[in-house]
């Protein structure tokens, strides 16, 4: 029985012993399953997006260095002013930054503004490269691609900074010579390139569908939490815990014993009673709670902690893409029968284009459905068709001022080919009211408009028309 036991330390003893010999480097270097990493197609999807990422940034860099430019140009100011460097070598290097972005050789070192999410993807894909080596070309793309558009968004954040700093310098000089309106267009320049890095930080913080899944492949390894640890932005940044060994402590810094000691040493008398320990964590929450309030409220504004303070209404329009100043919508107008038409509903489609906040343009096709003239006369048929364009502008908070002009086929058709006639169009001028209100999730519309060219259509159709429409 007693052999046994000792069979059994013995067994346990060397179990283990192999289990320490394996270190994280060796496990580590264990290849992760091929089927377990996402489809080349869906990387390469990824890929895609932060190539158009990188080349938006780099279009708004150049552009923002080049009005930068042209306006010191126009002030008349000579390259020596005083900002550090000359004006003409200011803006070589910053010029010369944008290129060098490109340069997929130079690691990116930690910048000035951290962004967990994309700390994690970057670190997730680096993990993934190790343990597959040259096994998906794909994430070796990725990687590249990452690492790219991370240069190019900390060259944004650098360029911000330093034109801020030459603005400061260059209002100093207007300001002595009277010429301070001057500065306001390069004011506006500023501010929205500052509006369009806070749009570019929230695609940062909100990963899509596949880097999550990306990231989920990756956190399935226990051996990602200490590569996490020793190989991210933020371990480069600070010791973060399990980037040094156990008790370790680093050169020129006091141990814990030590300034545990000297705080309790300093704070005699003023813990209540408590310990220092104690005491400093009731202390440290406190400021923690105040710190996340004011986080919470300047999140709030829409900006970091550099936040750029406009002296102007600014356009938040200004700064999104194309497609994203795009607003979808429908809406349903009906209309009584009269001696020429039965009675007929009118579904539009509309693309609005938001000039900004306060101004939509857009334009639409409608689709005029017959009813026939009564309940026992009902019938379904094809009155016709209509062209669309429009005009909103904000009256006040949810009124709007409405005009259109409308081309309109009234006659009933059985083919396309009958749509050719010029003369069964019918022309309509609108003005009037939009109500705009919130519809669950979406937001909808109310519409009163006159048709001022209705008095000369045949057959006439009603003057006043009521829509009602949703936006998408």
């Amino acid at each position: 029985m007693r052999s046994r036991r000792v069979l059994t330390i013995l067994m346990l003893i060397f179990s283990s012993a192999a289990c320490l010999s394996q270190t994280p480097e060796t496990i580590e270097n264990k290849p992760v399953p091929g089927k377990m990493v996402l489809s080349d197609r869906a990387l390469e999807k990824l890929s895609a997006k932060y190539q158009k990422l990188t080349r938006r940034i780099r279009k708004k860099n150049k552009k923002l260095l080049a009005k930068s430019r042209m306006f010191e140009k126009k002030l008349g100011f000579p390259d020596s002013i005083t900002t550090g460097m000359e004006g003409k070598k200011f803006y070589q290097s910053l010029e010369a930054g944008l290129v060098n972005a490109d340069n997929t050789d130079s690691m990116q070192k930690p910048g000035t503004e951290y962004q967990p999410m994309f700390d994690s993807l970057v670190t997730g894909i680096q993990f993934l490269q190790k343990q597959l080596g040259n096994y998906s070309l794909a994430l070796k793309q990725l990687g590249i691609d990452l690492h790219i558009f991370q240069k190019h968004w900390q060259n944004s954040i650098e360029i911000q900074s330093l034109l801020r700093n030459r603005r400061n310098v260059l209002k100093d000089l207007l300001v002595k010579q009277g010429r301070l309106q001057a500065l306001t267009s390069f004011q506006k320049e500023i501010y929205y390139h500052q509006q369009q890095l806070n749009e570019y930080r929230d695609l940062l913080r909100q990963p899509d569908k596949l880097a999550k899944q990306l990231l989920t492949v990756a956190k399935q390894h226990p051996q990602f939490t200490s590569f996490m640890s020793r190989n991210s932005m933020l371990s480069q940044i600070f010791q973060v815990p399990g980037s040094l060994p156990a008790n370790s402590a680093i050169a020129g810094l006091q141990t814990r014993s030590s300034t545990q000691q000297m705080i309790g040493q300093q704070l005699q008398g003023a813990t209540g009673g408590s310990s220092p320990a104690q005491y400093l964590q009731t202390q440290v929450q406190a400021a923690r709670t105040e710190l996340n309030k004011l986080k919470d409220k300047l999140n709030s504004m829409g900006g970091s902690g550099d936040m750029e303070m406009p002296d102007f209404k600014p356009n938040t329009q200004k700064t999104k893409t194309f497609w994203k100043r795009i607003e979808w919508g429908m809406n349903i107008q009906s209309q009584r029968p009269n001696g020429w038409l039965p009675v007929t509903t009118d579904i539009a489609v509309t693309a609005g284009y938001k000039l900004t906040d306060h101004a939509v343009v857009g334009t639409g096709m409608s689709y005029k459905m017959g009813w026939g003239k009564n309940f026992s006369q009902m019938r379904i048929t094809h009155q016709g068709v209509g062209l669309r364009s429009y005009m909103d502008i904000r009256l006040k908070g949810s009124i709007w001022i409405s005009g259109g002009y409308e081309l309109n086929h009234q006659q009933e058709f059985s083919r396309i080919d009958l749509l050719q006639n010029l003369d069964a169009w019918q022309k309509s001028g609108l003005i009037g009211m939009t109500k705009k209100f919130k519809a669950g999730k979406k937001n909808g519309n109310l519409q009163l408009l006159w048709d001022f060219l209705s008095y000369s259509q045949t057959p006439r159709t009603t003057a006043l028309k009521f829509r009602i429409g949703y936006m998408f």
